[in-house]
């Protein structure tokens, strides 16, 4: 499944909040997500390799799922 990664989710990155989490972080948690995402949703417990963990919204678009956002813990 192709991610697709929003410019305002990668410049949330650079923020304290979400300190520590790489953009394939965000790729290889959206790829976990099971099944059909029709409206944006808020999925929970997601962990980078650099142990922050973090939340993302994602939602799935005829090009593949697009990641909206990203919120550090």
């Amino acid at each position: 499944m192709r991610v697709i990664v929003t410019d305002h989710a990668r410049q949330r990155l650079f923020e304290e909040r979400q300190r520590g989490i790489r953009i394939e972080d965000i790729s290889k948690a959206a790829r976990l997500i099971p099944g059909l995402v029709p409206v944006a949703t808020r999925f929970r417990g997601f962990v980078s390799l650099g142990g922050r963990a973090f939340d993302i919204v994602a939602k799935d678009i005829a090009q593949g799922r697009l990641v909206i956002t990203v919120i550090g813990k």
